[in-house]
Parts: structure tokens; sequence; C-alpha cells
């Protein structure tokens, strides 16, 4: 970890304040016509999921964290564990439930992101790519006609989350889905 200035503050770099891991969602140099220049700030945290804000000094210190993102293959779970394999030297890692983001999109053999604290080798957390293809499990079939709004209807992927679909998807037909909103995409090709 290493101290940096407010004035390298830049877009998606992590801070260590407090033993807590924020990262710079948004950052503004202000100067006031009257008074010193300072920095304002919003953060997110990484672990904890807390949006905040805070106001910096100009030239104020603040304690770098170096991330890096990391592609594994989610192989399984066993309830408090996610066995993860990193793609290119096969080793597997498991992962505590509690550091798994939007677990209902987890498809076994699929691809999925590792947060890693590169200067101490630890996974901070792991989530699914932002974009997936999976199966629908199970969904009620549309009813003929049914469409002059665009009308939707809840489908169950074999993930296990609920998104809502339009009325022409059927069961067994394979979607694309974006994770961080959770609605639906396009039929995969």
């Amino acid at each position: 970890m290493s101290k940096i200035s407010t004035s390298d503050f830049r877009n998606g770099m992590v801070l260590n304040m407090d033993g807590e891991f924020y990262s710079i969602t948004e950052f503004q140099h202000v100067k006031p016509g009257k008074g010193p220049a300072f920095v304002r700030t919003k953060l997110k945290g990484i672990l904890n999921g807390k949006n905040i804000d805070k106001t910096w000094r100009s030239g104020e210190n603040a304690e770098s964290v170096r991330i890096e993102t990391r592609d594994y293959q989610y192989l399984y779970n066993d309830g408090e564990l996610y066995y993860l394999m990193h793609t290119d030297t096969y080793e597997q890692v498991p992962v505590n439930a509690s550091q798994v983001e939007r677990k209902g999109y987890f498809v076994e053999g699929q691809n999925c992101t590792v947060v890693v604290n590169a200067d101490e080798e630890t996974i901070l957390y792991a989530e699914p790519k932002d974009h997936i293809e999976v199966t629908v499990e199970k969904t009620d079939p549309g009813l003929r006609g049914d469409t002059a709004q665009g009308g939707s209807k809840p489908a169950t992927l074999e993930s296990g989350a609920t998104v809502q679909v339009p009325l022409f998807i059927n069961e067994n037909e394979k979607i694309k889905v974006d994770t961080r909103t959770g609605e639906y995409i396009e039929r995969a090709k």
C-alpha cells in the first residue's frame, strides 16, 4: 500500500480508509473564491457496499490499494464455499459465500471475475460476468396475441435467479441476461 496525494485521484482507484476498502466512483477538484482548495469524492465500499461522500483537503494524502481482476471458472458450491478454478493455472480456490456477489447468476462451468488485493494476494470478492448466457428452466407459456403492450412474464433460470422475459421465450431456451440489473437482453445465438 502506498501513499498518494489527492491530485493523483482517478475513478476506479481503491483507497484504504480505516481498514475498509473504498473505490472512487466520482471526484471533483474545487477551488472556491475564498478559502483553500479541496477535493470532493464519492466512494463505494468494496466489501461493505456502502456509498459515502468524503471531502479531502487539497494535497492531503490517502492510502492506495492495488487490486487486480482475474478470470476464474465457477465449478460448484457446497452452501458455505464457492469453488473456483483459475483459467490459466487450473488452481482451485474456495471462496466464502459472503464474498460472492449476485449469487443467483453463478452457473456451473461459466467464467466469473475475482477481485484480488494484489499486495497481499487475498481475494476480496467474486462476481459473475456482466452478461451471461443461461437456460430458462421454468416459465409459463406465452398467450397468443397478448403482445400489444410488449408484455413480459417471470422465468426461472438454471442458476436459480428469476428474471422478467418477453412472452415469446419458452422453457429450455438460452437467453442473455445482464447480471448487474437482472434484465433480459436477448436470445442467445
